[in-house]
């Protein structure tokens, strides 16, 4: 089993939809574009911060106020646009990867998204069940990806999500993180330390998707990616054994 290990999502022998998807799914919050709603500047662009997280799929989600005036932009028109980027290593930042995805943003009534954002935030918590706060769920139409020099390119939205069937892993997540955070939390130390070069204790995971693994410490998130697509739990854990194997061979 090959392991991918923490590679930048400019590197250019990557996939581009597979950068993109790097991106979306390594990054924790984004710029988000929406069309103004107020009468005296309806339809001009407004641009703002946002948390953001992702579901099993791909698809990033937002857990936005009602008071807030994004949220009342998407009530108007649902279009947006979130800005992903990886520029902060740069001393250049228009050297850095950046994603522009084009997409609709819906609210969802869906319980396991909203544990994939808590887990990603976990502040979030603290009012994620209060009822002007509600869990959007962003539907990727197109992506425009900046990658490096000459990596420039549009994807389309299907490729900016995971089409197979990964039901399973989607139903077995819960159990894996737990498991993983309690028995094995050495492992979790090396994936850390070793294949993200990250420092200090007491990091944990906080989510596993067909394509990888997010970990979280404090306020600091890392993402491991694995080198094949695992839609089954039983896959799933190979490859965080294989993880843990690549690791102590450091």
């Amino acid at each position: 089993m090959t392991i991918l290990r923490n590679k930048t999502p400019g590197d250019p022998s990557g996939d581009p939809a597979r950068l993109a998807r790097r991106l979306i799914r390594g990054r924790g919050q984004a710029a988000l574009a929406t069309s103004l709603a107020r009468d005296d500047a309806r339809g001009h662009p407004y641009a703002s911060l946002v948390a953001t997280a992702c579901d099993i799929a791909g698809n990033p989600l937002m857990l936005l106020s009602d008071l807030a005036q994004h949220s009342a932009n998407i009530k108007v028109d649902s279009r947006v646009s979130l800005l992903f980027e990886d520029t902060g290593a740069h001393a250049d930042p228009l050297a850095g990867p950046r994603l522009s995805l084009l997409g609709d943003a819906r609210p969802v009534e869906d319980d396991a998204a909203r544990a994939r954002f808590v887990a990603r935030h976990p502040t979030a918590a603290r009012y994620a069940d209060f009822a002007d706060f509600r869990l959007y769920r962003v539907t990727a139409s197109r992506g425009h990806l900046v990658a490096g020099f000459g990596r420039i390119e549009w994807i389309d939205g299907a490729q900016l999500r995971i089409d197979t069937d990964f039901s399973a892993l989607a139903q077995a997540e819960a159990g894996i993180v737990e498991h993983v955070n309690r028995d094995h939390a050495d492992a979790v130390a090396l994936y850390a330390a070793r294949l993200s070069r990250k420092d200090g204790e007491g990091w944990r995971m906080t989510g596993i998707d067909p394509e990888g693994i997010d970990l979280r410490k404090e306020a600091e998130t890392a993402r491991i990616e694995f080198a094949e697509t695992f839609a089954h739990p039983t896959a799933a854990r190979a490859a965080l054994i294989a993880l843990a194997d690549a690791a102590r061979a450091l």
